[in-house]
């Protein structure tokens, strides 16, 4: 019941977290560093995802380099700030458009690129900036997205899986155009339990001004760690008449659980190249299959 860590996770991951520490100290640190993730790796159980993984990566850094836990605070202050100086721009693009609902999911999907994790030293917010209209350009699956709208028609729970900071006030967007369209849909936002990579928490909802009801997963997991989610969490999911699910920690956490879940997010790394036969950041509205 998840995207299971392969050979191909397994090779990035480890590089991608080498990288990480290899500038904070020694050769010798390194290598004690190295060991510790190969342990883990071994005693991993088997099939877990590889955001299952990022808690005892954070906890190491600390042990070996004294890396604090929100090691990226700054990025995620910059993320957040980006957002809220452009909230008018991006209300107006999405009610703008022909069908702003549809265009509150491009930019939302977009928003998916303020990932200082996946996108290791990659994410330029110059780049978001001149992104910003070319989203509404982005072809998205209209019959899965036919299929979401036809859902909310009906009215219900709608339950807003976050992913990064920064990108919650993308979602805040298109959730307002859900809400405007389907007035009968009752949206909660569920957050990061704790402090995670650059993922959105209490604080990130309330500093770009989420107008929802607000709840966290109970945990630092990236992602939906169904077995480790709160008993508030766990009830919104299993009482959800349908989910909406950000960001690829999710796809990896939750694919396969049969849960009324659409999943949206750019293409961020090789295995999903690979899973979904995509190039790297193209945007997609995924259904799981019951």
């Amino acid at each position: 019941m998840s995207v299971g860590i392969n050979t191909q996770c397994l090779m990035c991951h480890f590089r991608r977290n080498l990288e990480v520490a290899r500038p904070l100290g020694t050769e010798e640190q390194a290598m004690a560093f190295a060991r510790d993730m190969m342990r883990m790796y071994l005693a991993a159980p088997e099939g877990v995802s590889s955001p299952w993984f990022n808690p005892q990566v954070s906890d190491l850094l600390t042990k070996h380099y004294g890396v604090p836990e929100d090691r990226f605070a700054e990025e995620k202050r910059q993320s957040n700030a980006f957002v809220l100086a452009r909230m008018d721009r991006i209300r107006e693009l999405a009610q703008g458009a022909a069908d702003p609902v549809y265009a509150g999911l491009q930019l939302a999907i977009l928003g998916n690129y303020l990932d200082f994790s996946a996108l290791q030293g990659q994410v330029s917010f110059e780049k978001l900036e001149q992104m910003l209209t070319k989203a509404l350009s982005w072809d998205i699956d209209r019959d899965i997205y036919a299929d979401l709208c036809a859902q909310l028609e009906k009215g219900g729970k709608l339950l807003y899986l976050t992913d990064n900071a920064g990108e919650i006030g993308f979602d805040r967007i298109f959730a307002e155009e859900i809400s405007r369209k389907y007035p009968k849909v009752d949206i909660t936002f569920c957050v990061r339990g704790h402090i995670t990579i650059n993922d959105a928490t209490r604080a990130d909802a309330e500093a770009v001004g989420i107008p929802f009801k607000v709840i966290d997963n109970g945990n630092r997991v990236p992602g939906t760690q169904i077995d480790l989610l709160s008993e508030e969490a766990k009830t919104a999911l299993e009482t959800a008449d349908v989910i909406l699910a950000k960001g690829m920690a999710n796809v990896e956490t939750m694919r396969g659980c049969g849960y009324n879940i659409f999943y949206a997010f750019l293409v961020k790394c090789e295995r999903f190249v690979t899973l979904f036969n995509k190039p790297m950041l193209t945007p997609m509205l995924v259904k799981e299959q019951a």
